[in-house]
């Protein structure tokens, strides 16, 4: 017995040690095209391209579904050559990844071209990100917001910001770099607090004027210079609603491209139920309130078109199973009916 548990866990163990290498070897090889100009310019020959047109991704609608083609170097050259482009239009893109089998990914914006003749030559349309997001399938999602918020960061970092010269992207657009001064620009993310606060039977939804109709989410906010998460969640809190929190839990985390690219940083947080009289901002809210378990369970069971009633008024509903603030509200639904 003790030899086929041996065996048995041998076997486990060189697994995971095959699937360890497998990331190790291709988080390593990503490094290497971000470093090495010569071999990330070879890639492009061979890698896969994710088209955008002034950052709206591409995509193909097939019956129900909609669909991020991956587009061959071949088939990005024969697109180029329709617009009387060169290759060199390809070192635009920026490298956004790559498959278990060091296929590269990137990401090229063809906003300079005439958008309808891509269209139809491809058999798709370019789609604003908010909608694109919520309508393809779930592992696609980061990539796209992942490369659009690279390639918003490159349209806008064009120029040192001490020298005002132009700065030049390396070929992977990882970096930009100013020959004057000899800075080098990496991309960043701004961290955000997005927090579920609870006051231990109810949760409080909160939304803004600019939202859909109906739709509430949990509270969130850009952390201040020199804030850690903890202090950003009680200042955020106190500020829209007017509540003191006593402890707060951490979830997970989530790229979000808006308004920029976002780290947005999940958490749940607790007040006392004897001091919870929301005393709402009006200058960032439009509307806070709590809810309770019931009313979480049916909202979450609500999409935009089903919400709308025949006054004209709107049904609570939550935002989709992509944005991590679902996930917050369907953590605490869970914990309420463990």
């Amino acid at each position: 017995m003790a030899a086929i548990y041996q065996a048995v866990y041998r076997r486990a163990s060189s697994l995971v040690c095959r699937l360890h290498s497998t990331y190790v070897r291709k988080m390593r090889y990503l490094n290497e095209l971000k470093e090495d100009d010569s071999l990330c310019r070879q890639a492009q020959t061979s890698g896969t391209f994710y088209l955008f047109h002034n950052l709206s991704p591409f995509l193909q609608k097939a019956g129900k579904k909609y669909l991020v083609p991956q587009l061959g170097a071949a088939e990005m050259k024969r697109i180029l050559e329709k617009f009387k482009e060169t290759e060199q239009w390809i070192e635009k893109s920026v490298l956004i990844g790559c498959s278990d089998e060091h296929v590269p990914h990137f990401a090229l914006d063809l906003g300079a071209l005439e958008k309808s003749v891509i269209e139809s030559e491809l058999k798709g349309s370019f789609t604003d990100l908010r909608k694109a997001l919520f309508v393809v399938d779930g592992k696609d999602s980061p990539l796209l917001a992942s490369a659009q918020s690279l390639l918003r960061w490159h349209d806008s970092h064009q120029y040192c910001s001490k020298t005002g010269q132009p700065t030049q992207k390396n070929v992977a657009g990882s970096k930009r770099v100013c020959r004057a001064s000899g800075i080098t620009y990496y991309p960043q993310m701004s961290p955000v607090v997005i927090t579920l606060v609870s006051d231990g039977s109810r949760c409080l939804l909160a939304r803004q004027p600019s939202f859909p109709q109906g739709m509430y989410t949990a509270l969130s906010g850009f952390c201040d210079v020199g804030e850690n998460v903890e202090e950003t969640v009680r200042r955020e809190v106190a500020e829209e609603v007017g509540l003191e929190v006593e402890s707060l839990q951490y979830s997970a985390s989530q790229h979000w491209p808006f308004p920029s690219s976002c780290l947005m940083i999940a958490c749940h947080a607790l007040v006392r139920a004897q001091q919870a009289e929301i005393s709402m901002n009006s200058l960032e809210l439009e509307e806070a309130r709590w809810f309770g378990l019931e009313e979480i369970v049916e909202g979450l069971k609500r999409d935009p078109r089903s919400s709308k009633q025949e006054d004209g008024s709107f049904l609570p509903w939550f935002p989709p199973k992509q944005a991590i603030a679902h996930q917050l509200i369907c953590e605490w639904v869970k914990q309420q009916t463990s």
